[in-house]
């Protein structure tokens, strides 16, 4: 049938009233967004409160970036956030002068509108914040030394969160990046790495160079390059370096004997591990276990990234469930210790073209789980197989239970942990039916539940879970998370 045949229906489908009420719509919602930026510049800045929508930071941020903001966090609220509502929430939130806390608008607001109070928005933000201390107070006298030991792949990341943690600098401050000795222009290429990345995008800042001091100042903090071969071979104190936190993210040393030379060097006080650790050294995984790193700790570990995944999960279904045994399967992005074409490798199919094939490998995830969450000691095994894919990873968690559950049951537990209470930083939740792994790229959850992949068997027993994870953002968001305990400068979060 001709398109003339249908002249008549498809004009009333393109009323110009209804286009113009969307566009108006939109533009308001732009205008609020435009206006909500120094709002939340000035929290950020000046008084160290990050604010977010449902998880998702506000903070150097787009007015369209801030649209999308409203319109993903659906997804987690099953309803439409107003970002005039927003607006208003960030500037009565600004006229409290408040203390450093994380606060999430997106679940005042809809706290608010679920309460059907006749209150104001503005007096309902008051009373849930009246716990909040007020006026403008660092967390820190002096902000924490940190100083990142490797610059690959998570370190590299590391350096994009610090600097964008790093706020007016008040609670931590970058000051050194520790890399081998290189070429003559070796500072301008760990510069142009910074700035650009074939996974993650382009750093959203400035970076210069300061060849006198050797460094780079990024978003105006300087950052020395300094070169050594070895931990022992550093001496932070010549750039005004002490106290610092040093994250060793080369994986070369992971015992206490090795990690220790690191606290041989002068200016340094804690080590944190981006590995797994060998031997007594803490494995930390941030919203499990983290009071394990006690302040006298001067060496932890933050674990492997899928450890960072699974676990949170875990604890959580034994904790409503109760697992008696189970199995998980890492399908995991390909790494750099892998070869990009076929050579000689020192593990078994590792060797083998890294873009071309899946290849079976082994996994410690059963192990470390163990370390994190001693009640699952020996109910686990764990393999793994990475995949052609440069970011991105699931696990695939088979589990028999205690007791008996459904899809909905189970999903409504996950979905409720990922809005609130003590793991909503590390378990994400997603309702997408079209969703695949390169839409996760950034995601700052240790592990995102997909709840559409869920299955349960008939009797109810047996329960699998999907769980993607961003193997490097998110598990460089995990590792931030136990800096930030470990300084001491880890804000309270609301509402509570």
């Amino acid at each position: 049938m001709p398109l003339s045949a249908y002249k008549h229906d498809w004009g009333q489908f393109m009323s110009s009233d209804k286009a113009n009420e969307y566009l108006d719509d939109y533009n308001k919602r732009l205008e609020a967004a435009e206006a909500m930026l120094p709002l939340i510049g000035t929290l950020w800045r000046d008084y160290s409160v990050p604010t977010y929508l449902y998880g998702v930071p506000l903070h150097l941020k787009s007015p369209v970036d801030l649209l999308k903001a409203h319109r993903s966090a659906r997804h987690l609220a099953r309803q439409e956030l107003s970002a005039i509502d927003t607006y208003h929430a960030l500037k009565t939130i600004t006229k409290l002068e408040p203390q450093p806390a994380r606060i999430d608008i997106g679940k005042l607001i809809v706290r608010y509108q679920e309460s059907k109070q006749t209150t104001s928005l503005d007096s309902f933000i008051e009373s849930e914040l009246q716990t909040l201390p007020r006026g403008q107070r660092p967390m820190r006298d002096t902000p924490q030394d940190v100083v990142l030991y490797g610059f690959g792949r998570i370190g590299r990341l590391l350096a994009r969160l610090l600097i964008e943690r790093m706020g007016g600098g008040e609670r931590f401050r970058l000051r050194a990046i520790v890399t081998r000795p290189g070429s003559a222009d070796d500072l301008s290429k760990r510069a142009d790495l910074l700035r650009r990345d074939s996974v993650h995008g382009p750093f959203k800042g400035t970076i210069t160079l300061d060849p006198d001091q050797r460094g780079m100042v990024i978003n105006g903090n300087l950052v020395h390059l300094i070169h050594a071969k070895s931990p022992d071979l550093a001496d932070y104190t010549q750039f005004g370096i002490d106290n610092a936190v040093v994250i060793d993210n080369t994986g070369i040393w992971r015992d206490r004997d090795g990690l220790s030379q690191h606290l041989a060097t002068k200016g340094v006080a804690k080590v944190i591990l981006t590995a797994p650790a060998k031997g007594d050294i803490p494995n930390i995984v941030f919203g499990v276990n983290q009071e394990a790193a006690s302040q006298s700790a001067d060496i932890l570990s933050a674990a492997s990234c899928t450890t960072n995944a699974i676990v949170p999960v875990l604890k959580a279904v034994h904790e409503r469930y109760g697992i008696q045994s189970g199995h998980m399967q890492s399908v995991h992005a390909y790494t750099n210790d892998q070869n990009l074409i076929d050579n000689f490798h020192n593990k078994e199919r590792r060797g083998r073209a890294a873009a071309m094939n899946m290849v079976i490998t082994e996994t410690g995830a059963a192990k470390a789980v163990a370390k994190v969450c001693p009640e699952l000691d020996g109910k686990l095994t764990a393999n793994a197989i990475r995949v052609p894919t440069p970011n991105v990873s699931m696990a695939i968690i088979s589990v028999d239970l205690d007791s008996a559950t459904t899809k909905d049951d189970i999903n409504g537990y996950l979905r409720g942990l990922a809005l609130e209470g003590p793991l909503q930083y590390q378990i994400g939740y997603t309702t997408s039916v079209d969703i695949v792994s390169t839409d996760l790229v950034g995601n700052r959850h240790a592990s995102i539940i997909d709840s559409h992949a869920t299955l349960v068997h008939p009797n109810g027993r047996k329960c699998t879970l999907y769980v993607w994870y961003d193997n490097e953002f998110g598990y460089a968001c995990q590792v931030t998370r136990l800096l930030e305990h470990v300084a001491g400068v880890r804000p309270p979060v609301f509402p509570r």
